[in-house]
């Protein structure tokens, strides 16, 4: 759990410095005070970047950004065996380009006083973020499915972080190539390699992806469970661009097959064609495709059960549950699932929760819960 949060022209926040404790702690007041901001920032502290950032020059404050400042976000981290302090800090800069009169910002991460990328950062602190727009895994399109994944496994592997990481620069090498070959500038002969390491890349991250997500299938299925209340047949399912399946030496084996029978395609187009980077995952309830038929409801459901699958799946790899973070979502709930959902969050170790209406969550959580009111930038411990 995070005991310590402190933040330093974090964008609306200038000065924060909070002590926090385990179990339920709840964040409230009114709309654009900078309650999701908070979540905002230990989120960062656990997947390293913004997840509402487009450019990370944005979460400087704007007033310290223009003046060349600094930005910081600070945690203090209590797991089993250990205490982490990590720190990811934000300097301005002038931007490259001469006379622009804009900024960019240089990024450091240090972990107990040691420098760290933001992929050795990634699953020393897990997290898993509920927010509104959560409805989208299930109705949106297959790169927001894509990226629930990435996040998800990355925090609970390294390794595969490292592996999308060099994959996402060979399919960049590799598309390069594709251009500079229909331009006739490339041969044929000059992809050889890059399709061999995007074989060899690319065919572990399908075989990994499958893997999770047969445990996800059975989570998910028990959450959508217990939060609908209904026998209504769950189920999810890989869907890779790659035909086939099984063991690695097989998804290896039906890559190759899919990059020459795409080939033709790959020549016109000069982008590649198949691959993780185009997969998608199937939700079906009693054998529909809940992507394309799903109520808002259903769909906001089915989305609180990935959530809390996820959470689940990171608890039982890591051997220590996630930092759970509820971004205004249980005002959008019934009763029913309101209730359900407070009572899988409360498992864990600690939750963080933002809500305008704070009646809805001192109802059940009474006196048991931390409660901080945020207001103009301010945020103070309430009795």
């Amino acid at each position: 759990y995070l005991s310590r949060l402190s933040l330093t022209n974090f964008r609306n926040l200038v000065q924060i410095d909070l002590e926090l404790p385990p179990g339920i702690v709840v964040f409230f007041g009114p709309n654009a005070q900078g309650k999701t901001t908070l979540v905002e920032a230990v989120y960062l502290l656990a997947i390293s970047r913004s997840f509402r950032a487009e450019n990370e020059r944005e979460v400087v404050n704007f007033d310290a950004a223009a003046e060349g400042g600094q930005a910081l976000v600070g945690g203090t981290v209590e797991r089993k065996e250990d205490r982490l302090a990590v720190y990811v800090g934000y300097q301005s800069v002038p931007a490259a380009t001469p006379g622009s009169g804009g900024y960019a910002v240089r990024k450091e991460i240090r972990v107990s006083r040691v420098r760290f990328t933001a992929a050795q950062l990634v699953g020393l602190v897990t997290s898993v973020l509920f927010t509104a727009d959560d409805v989208q895994l299930v109705l949106g399109a297959p790169s927001i499915r894509r990226k629930f994944l990435d996040i998800l496994i990355s925090q609970a592997d390294n390794l595969y972080l490292k592996t999308l990481q060099r994959y996402q620069r060979v399919v960049q090498q590799r598309n390069r190539l594709l251009r500079l070959r229909r331009e006739g500038r490339a041969g044929a002969e000059e992809l050889v390699f890059w399709d061999g390491e995007l074989v060899r890349e690319g065919a572990w991250l399908t075989w990994k992806r499958s893997e999770v997500v047969k445990r996800l299938n059975t989570l998910c299925g028990e959450h959508h469970l217990r939060l609908s209340g209904t026998e209504d047949d769950f189920r999810m399912e890989y869907r890779p661009s790659i035909p086939g399946g099984g063991d690695l030496q097989e998804v290896e084996d039906s890559f190759r097959e899919s990059l020459a029978a795409t080939e033709a395609r790959e020549r016109a187009t000069a982008t590649t064609a198949a691959g993780p980077h185009r997969d998608d995952f199937g939700l079906w309830l009693n054998r529909v495709d809940m992507g394309t038929y799903s109520s808002r409801g259903q769909a906001r459901t089915i989305a609180l059960s990935l959530r809390l699958a996820e959470a689940g799946y990171l608890a039982s790899v890591r051997r220590e549950g996630p930092i759970m973070l509820l971004d205004d979502v249980l005002s959008e709930m019934d009763a029913s699932r309101r209730r359900r959902v407070m009572e899988e969050t409360a498992r864990y170790q600690q939750t963080l929760i933002t809500t305008t209406d704070v009646d809805l969550v001192r109802d059940y959580y009474g006196s048991s819960a931390g409660y901080f009111r945020v207001e103009n930038g301010k945020v103070c411990r309430d009795a």
